[in-house]
């Protein structure tokens, strides 16, 4: 393969001992993956962790990769035996006659093998964590490994299943001994005239692949569709490089949809805000669980194209529109578990921010919050399950009273899985700045408005215990699908404060559970995005059912990015769509500290 003059002069940056542009400053120790080349040594890789009582040792033995767990207690002697032993047994391995075995076995001598710090032998009685040191050497016979110890390393690379033109591809990194903004990446694609053929044909005409990218992140244009993608990345750290790992996507590059119902809301977000400033994103993202049923394909969602229900479909546009909008907090509901940690928290980390996940009892979907690092760091989380915060925490010892005077709506109330995410979050630029921001999916039957209010009274008792105890007047930000309409007891109690015992929604499942109690909450809090007519849109109904609800005396809203219009929405019939991942509509607001 001819490298391009970009990646020649990375190389030779590295040689250099210096960093490639724009991964950090000052020099670092040459490269493993050069060293290997320019000393003539094998490689020795130490993982030498002080929580855990093992160190590993890996090289290359005789054409076969080995790696040797030993304690780090051991003195180093031992484990050089096992070397020794098992460098004997691989001269002895894969022969064609007993004969040949037993003359080779006879004639088979263990290679000398020693661990040297420059000039001197390490001696046989130190213990393995004080001998493998970074820059021994290991020899085996003739063979000579330079040993690292924790070099920069990548535990787990993988790529995307799906990869469409359009929609940005990002690869899921987990590092060791190393940082992802300090490390190298380059993207390859298929050169045209290779595509659809294999290596070794490719490999006659010229090379297979083309520099396509530099950045963590890439975007395949239509120029690409139907070619395949590889991505070389190197992990680092500010003092060093590992060993590169190359990963090549699946299938090639399909079409995309083309322009999504939230291409428009970008527009309003393409920046990050400054610092006096909260981007808030609350977003239902519909979890895979819930989208491949047969009642969702064939009830709930009937209009929509079977493949747009997939997740890996899915999962393309909902990590564009979420990256799209710049956001400093964001909150979701219906994430999958696994969506969560091989999809999102990859993508939306090479955009700036971390996230935490609540999974649901006994369910295998939950809630997820992020936050921009840049602007916040975690404090403290406060996560709670209703049904057992109702039972065991003295907050609701009143509640608990009350409702045990109704038992059929007490034993309705303590079957559901519903839980609440509280996430204290503290600002980087001023420490005395705070947030709580708690976030909810609460039972979704129709007829379920007093199971919600009950739901609804022990998050509001919580969240005041955590924003007014715990951490004294910090401001609140409650986002969630609440699965309320303005018009339902639950929106008024939210913004009033107070829903009497006689409310209508008390009776919203019949006189059989009808459950009269009165209820309060101090909290001051206002719909940040307003009343839209609608933030679910299916065959069946539409209407507002997701908030951002916002503590009205310390935030103020600055700005409210607009819904897709009502034709957008409609396109495909109704969500979710070719165009749109989800029944639900992100709300996405920008507030201020007052």
């Amino acid at each position: 393969m001819v490298l391009a003059p970009r990646t020649l002069a990375f190389l030779r940056r590295v040689a250099a001992g210096k960093l490639p542009s724009g991964l950090g400053s000052g020099r670092r120790a040459f490269p493993a993956w050069l060293a290997n080349g320019c000393s003539g040594m094998e490689r020795a890789v130490v993982r030498c962790v002080p929580s855990e009582s093992k160190l590993s040792i890996s090289f290359s033995l005789d054409g076969s990769q080995k790696r040797m767990q030993r304690d780090q207690s051991e003195q180093l002697g031992r484990a050089l035996a096992r070397i020794a032993s098992n460098a004997l047994k691989g001269q002895m391995k894969a022969k064609k006659s007993k004969q040949k075995r037993t003359e080779q076995a006879a004639a088979a001598v263990e290679p000398l093998v020693r661990l040297c710090h420059g000039d001197k032998v390490v001696a046989p009685d130190v213990i393995n964590v004080d001998a493998w040191q970074d820059g021994a050497v290991l020899e085996v016979g003739e063979v000579k490994y330079l040993v690292e110890r924790n070099p920069p390393t990548f535990k787990d690379a993988e790529l995307p299943r799906c990869v469409m033109a359009g929609f940005p591809v990002f690869p899921k990194l987990q590092i060791e001994f190393g940082e992802l903004e300090e490390s190298h990446f380059q993207w390859y694609k298929e050169a045209k005239d290779s595509a659809g053929t294999d290596a070794a044909a490719s490999a006659a005409v010229g090379s297979r692949w083309v520099e396509a990218g530099s950045e963590r992140v890439f975007t395949p244009t239509n120029a690409d569709i139907g070619l395949k993608l590889k991505l070389k990345c190197t992990p680092g750290n500010s003092q060093r490089y590992g060993v590169a790992r190359e990963l090549e996507i699946i299938c090639s590059v399909e079409a995309g949809p083309g322009t999504c119902a939230f291409d428009h809301r970008h527009l309003y977000t393409n920046k990050i805000t400054e610092d006096s400033l909260i981007r808030i994103v609350s977003y239902n993202i519909l979890a895979d669980v819930y989208a491949q049923t047969d009642h969702a394909k064939n009830v709930l969602f009937p209009y929509c194209a079977p493949y747009a229900l997939e997740i890996d479909y899915r999962q393309n546009l909902i990590k564009k529109e979420l990256t799209g909008y710049n956001a400093d907090i964001i909150c979701l509901q219906e994430v999958d578990k696994t969506v969560f940690s091989d999809s999102l928290a990859p993508a939306l980390d090479a955009c700036g921010l971390e996230g935490v996940f609540r999974i649901k009892e006994k369910q295998s979907e939950g809630l997820s919050t992020f936050f921009r690092r840049s602007k916040f760091s975690l404090l403290s989380q406060h996560d709670i399950v209703f049904n057992e915060a109702l039972l065991s925490d003295p907050l609701h010892k009143d509640l608990l009273e009350k409702l045990c005077s109704y038992p059929a709506v007490k034993e309705k109330f303590l079957q559901r899985s519903s839980v609440l995410q509280v996430s204290v979050l503290q600002s980087t630029t001023d420490p005395s700045k705070k947030i709580c921001v708690a976030n909810t999916h609460l039972y979704f039957h129709p007829k379920g408005g007093n199971i919600r209010l009950i739901q609804i009274a022990i998050a509001l008792s919580h969240i005041k215990h955590v924003a007014c105890d715990m951490y004294p007047d910090i401001p609140v930000c409650f986002c969630g699908d609440f699965n309320s309409t303005p018009t339902t007891g639950l929106y008024s109690f939210m913004k009033s404060g107070t829903i009497s015992e006689h409310h209508e929604d008390w009776l919203s499942n019949g006189e059989e559970e009808r459950s009269n109690m009165s209820l309060t909450h101090p909290l001051k809090l206002e719909s940040a995005c307003g009343e839209p007519a609608y933030t679910n849109y299916v065959g069946g109904f539409h209407g507002c059912l997701d908030y951002i609800f916002t503590d009205s005396n310390c935030l103020a809203v600055e700005q409210v990015i607009p819904l897709p219009s009502h034709e957008e929405v409609t396109t495909h019939q109704a969500l979710p769509s070719v165009i749109y991942p989800s029944d639900h509509i992100a709300l996405v607001c920008d507030v201020k500290w007052k």
